[in-house]
């Protein structure tokens, strides 16, 4: 039977990091100063690679991004709590939930793959000194971000497509500060979401060989 969406719910309520009505202001400060100095400080990090170009090297263009993906990671999820407790709402609508998910497993896994891609490159600078020029040129480095953009982008969307055919019931309350990924799928039925996952990879891998076997024609 295809699995389809019947999903009733308007809104998920955000519970926060606590309940305590006196802890909130310490929070709501700890938050932003951490959230402002990871801002700022990636900033920098852009604006001094971009200007000097004695680091318009692979390594600092690696380092480049991910501090881009770190200023965007943590603008995912914290701008939210901080609106949440300055106006005592914990309510978010379940499009932007749904967004929220979206973005913060994209930034999340793209920090996972720079860091590896980082990680390739010293491993060519230390093991092949001499063919670093070639191996890490401006064209294969280039292309190592944007397929991470592209793979990362489409496995998002993937678990987001899964994530609206899941039913849920009215005011569900997440035990977080964002809409993560895992607390959606408990909140839903897991069976149901392993039930709907299998269903849309088979029915994405249907769609990948028809355009494969088209393409070849």
């Amino acid at each position: 039977m295809e699995p389809s969406n019947k999903t009733q719910i308007s809104r998920f309520l955000l519970l926060g990091l606590s309940k305590e009505a006196e802890l909130q202001s310490l929070i709501f400060g700890l938050s932003l100063s951490m959230y402002l100095i990871t801002v700022f400080g990636n900033l920098l990090i852009i604006l001094a690679v971009s200007s000097d170009s004695h680091l318009h090297t692979p390594m600092y263009f690696f380092l480049s991004n991910l501090s881009f993906v770190d200023i965007c990671f943590t603008t995912t999820t914290i701008p939210k709590m901080l609106w949440n407790i300055q106006t005592q709402s914990k309510g978010i609508t379940y499009e932007g939930c749904i967004t929220q998910m979206y973005f913060h497993i994209i930034f999340a896994d793209l920090d996972d793959i720079l860091l590896s891609v980082m990680a390739y490159d010293r491993y060519v600078a230390i093991c092949h000194p001499l063919h670093y020029t070639v191996i890490m040129s401006p064209r294969p480095y280039g292309l190592l971000v944007l397929i991470s953009w592209v793979l990362i982008a489409l496995h998002s969307l993937l678990h987001s497509l899964i994530v609206l055919r899941l039913s849920f019931c009215p005011e569900m309350q997440i035990p977080h500060f964002f809409c993560e990924l895992s607390q959606l799928v408990q909140l839903a039925s897991s069976d149901n979401f392993l039930a709907i996952k299998n269903h849309l990879e088979v029915d994405l891998e249907k769609k990948f060989y028809s355009w494969l076997r088209l393409s070849l024609k």
